[in-house]
């Protein structure tokens, strides 16, 4: 059961916090607040105090791998410190979009789960499932396969019919084989009903909401499963980037509890 435990610390997290949000950390120096580069480490520091102030009204926080290596290897300890600042009973996924052949794949899982301590990741499935396989052989954390992605040309391969089935169906019906859980972009909510129906009770992770200006209503019903749940809907500069003053934890404490509520309305 290799997502077991993931799934298990997933709906934990969801139920105590009665939330379905997911903060994405995309650490952007020209949209952070430019005091707190008068830190030691700005970095953590901004990543700290949006943690301490979001933590009991989340499902998982999500950092993408790319804004951290763009600072270079201030970005990659920033990056380790703040997954290990993270409470333990809350997902940390990161969102790296990786995959090699199978010997190259091993050394990325490697890194994603020893060295960073990462819960999850986000993998492509274009080489397989040798490939896929290198990621799942580690049975308590989670492989979200690319699926339906939120950009808009998504659709120039992932909208390809093969026998008459759409690329991403296909990946859908791959994930549910081997167990992994999906990215489904909120800009596509009819798409993600459909991969709901293929992938089942696995979790899937919806990205594409706030500044993408994704459907909320469409991705909580039809992202979630029949319990309204295993749907971790995530925002990242729509919460993150409220504010660049001296309050920007708080007003992104407001902007993460208006998304909640927003979401546990259409989910009653």
């Amino acid at each position: 059961m290799q997502i077991m435990d993931f799934e298990e610390k997933l709906l934990k997290a969801a139920r105590k916090n009665e939330s379905l949000v997911s903060i994405g950390l995309d650490i952007d120096r020209e949209k952070m607040p430019p005091f707190l580069f008068d830190e030691r480490d700005p970095i953590f520091e901004f990543n700290k105090k949006i943690i301490d102030e979001t933590r009991d009204i989340v499902c998982a926080y999500k950092p993408n791998m790319a804004f951290y290596l763009a600072f270079g290897i201030e970005g990659i300890e920033a990056l380790k410190k703040t997954i290990r600042y993270i409470p333990s009973d809350i997902p940390v996924i990161l969102d790296a979009k990786m995959n090699d052949i199978g010997n190259t794949a091993r050394k990325y899982a490697s890194a994603v789960f020893e060295f960073f301590g990462a819960d999850a990741v986000t993998i492509s499935p274009y080489l397989g499932k040798d490939s896929i396989m290198e990621f799942t052989k580690y049975e308590d954390k989670c492989s979200f396969i690319l699926c339906r992605t939120s950009n808009p040309s998504a659709g120039d391969f992932q909208d390809l019919s093969f026998n008459g089935e759409p690329l991403y169906q296909i990946v859908a019906k791959k994930a549910r084989e081997w167990n992994c859980g999906v990215v489904a972009g909120a800009t596509y909510p009819k798409e993600i009903g459909i991969i709901r129906e293929i992938i089942g009770d696995l979790p899937m992770l919806i990205p594409g909401i706030g500044v993408q200006e994704g459907d909320i209503e469409g991705a909580v019903r039809n992202g979630t499963n029949d319990e309204g749940e295993m749907a971790i809907i995530n925002s990242s500069r729509g919460i993150i980037y409220a504010s660049r003053g001296k309050d920007f934890a708080k007003k992104a404490r407001e902007a993460c509890l208006f998304l909640r509520e927003k979401i546990n309305k259409i989910n009653e």
